[in-house]
């Protein structure tokens, strides 16, 4: 059963070929069994899945399910779940039961997706590689010497191992987009907005978004149409209504105009991720889109904007981590202050701690106008190029990663190189507009990932896009090495 996709489980449901009792079982059996290779769940959640699963057979016997009822998914631990502990791979959050749910979260239980458990992802979602995690480092499927991506690595390993046919991630940088590229994977950032927010602990607010790990783009629109919703308590969620995502998905791509933006290809882009990006455009070409060469000027200052804004948004949001009303707390304190101080200093990892310096340095009294003003300026003008892009072409395209999965312990004593994996993805947070990314190819025998991006709320474009190009390739068909 694991061999399937969402969409083919989805019909082996309603066809009775399977409960969703023997589904999720055989998923929870898999996990227990393989999933000491790969560290990808912190969690598992056995017995509320299977009362998940036993009342989802229920609505399935009744003949009105909705769509995705029944289907087993693994969420991220950065995602708020009712009496499940909801760590974000932090030692901060190690203790820390959620009083209520995310939206999104609640928005699968309505549709009665099963919750087979939380994935692991690096400390707060801050990091490239899955190496920050207070729980260990995840494992790529397709090289277990290799990180998976981050910070949503564990999510990308639960679905390339076939512990889950799906996952919710979260991307504030790239973090569902490179994961996907590096475990070979369909991943889908939607929208700024487009999804709700509450209920996911929050890195940077102006850049976070939650969106889906999944084999095809078929999944990824089935995922998402339970995904998104208007939600009255996220002040930043768009009142917008939710198409249909799978309704488009067999569009034809002819006149179909393709960005392909020159700054994508330059010095520290992968030669032979280079040539299975430059494949993929003779693909679509095939398809009937006509390919356009662009500019995005501002793209070389995508990186260092996005290390000033995110860190100082991060700064203001782990303020509340302070060992006085939840999470973490160390031993025996001198004082109030000793509190504080130590809580924090115990707590969090290296990665966090780093990133909140740079927050606050650069919110700071004397500062502020020199660094985060300016990056404010520039995020303005990355934005800018986008909006002016979108005048010429429907969709851009290019590499999502500048080389497949690296090998653990490579970047983590250079923070600017682990930085740099995001350098083709950090913009489209910037700018809030929805990127996906799926599997291109293949170098060094692991996976490689063309990134799509598109216009606000054209997720359902993209979608498109992507299912098509997997039509007429079987990248998204190949399984890592020893996954039985």
């Amino acid at each position: 059963m694991h061999q399937f996709t969402i969409a083919e489980l989805t019909q082996g449901l309603r066809r009775k070929d399977f409960s969703s009792t023997e589904l999720t079982q055989h998923y929870l059996d898999r996990i227990a069994r393989l999933d000491n290779t790969y560290n990808s769940y912190i969690t598992v959640t056995p017995e509320l899945a299977l009362a998940q699963a036993a009342a989802a057979d229920k609505r399935l016997a009744a003949g009105d399910a909705p769509a995705l009822c029944g289907i087993p998914i693994a969420h991220k631990d950065i995602f708020c779940t009712t009496g499940v502990r909801t760590s974000c791979a932090s030692k901060m959050l190690d203790n820390f039961i959620a009083p209520y749910n995310a939206t999104i979260v609640e928005n699968y239980l309505a549709a009665g997706v099963v919750m087979l458990g939380k994935t692991n992802m690096d400390e707060f979602a801050m990091g490239s590689s899955n190496e920050t995690s207070y729980y260990g480092p995840v494992k790529n499927p397709w090289a277990t010497d290799c990180v998976p991506g981050g910070s949503s690595g564990g999510s990308a390993a639960a679905v390339a191992a076939h512990l889950a046919p799906g996952a919710t991630a979260s991307d504030t940088g790239g973090s569902i987009r490179q994961p996907a590229a590096l475990c070979g994977l369909t991943g889908i950032k939607p929208t700024y907005g487009r999804v709700s927010r509450w209920g996911m602990i929050a890195f940077a607010s102006s850049l976070d978004q939650a969106g889906t790990l999944t084999r095809t783009a078929e999944d990824a629109a089935l995922m998402m149409n339970d995904l998104a919703s208007f939600d009255p308590k996220d002040s930043t969620c768009v009142e917008r209504d939710v198409p249909d995502y799978t309704a488009d998905l067999n569009n034809p791509l002819t006149g179909l105009k393709i960005g392909v933006p020159k700054e994508y290809f330059g010095e520290g882009l992968n030669p032979q991720t280079a040539a299975h990006v430059e494949a993929a455009i003779k693909v679509y070409e095939k398809l009937g889109a006509t390919i356009h060469s662009i500019s995005l000027p501002h793209t070389h200052l995508a990186v260092p904007a996005y290390y000033v804004i995110a860190p100082a948004e991060c700064s203001a949001n782990l303020s509340r981590f302070d060992g006085v009303r939840y999470g973490y707390r160390c031993e025996n304190p001198k004082d109030l202050a000793d509190l504080y101080k130590r809580s924090r200093a115990e707590g969090f990892g290296d990665e966090v701690k780093r990133r909140i310096l740079v927050g606050s340095y650069a919110l700071s009294a004397g500062y502020y106008d020199a660094y985060y003003s300016k990056a404010q300026k520039v995020r303005r003008l990355i934005k800018q190029d986008f909006v002016d892009a979108f005048t010429q072409v429907d969709v851009i395209l290019g590499p999502t990663s500048p080389s497949p999965a690296f090998a653990f312990g490579s970047k983590t004593k250079d923070p600017v190189a682990m930085y740099l994996e995001d350098i083709y993805t950090i913009a489209t947070n910037l700018a809030g507009l929805p990127g996906l990314s799926i599997p291109c190819g293949m170098v060094d025998n692991k996976p490689v990932g063309l990134q799509l991006i598109g216009d606000y709320f054209a997720e359902a474009r993209l979608l498109n896009v992507a299912h098509q190009f997997q039509q007429s390739t079987d990248f998204h068909q190949q399984t890592a090495p020893g996954i039985e």
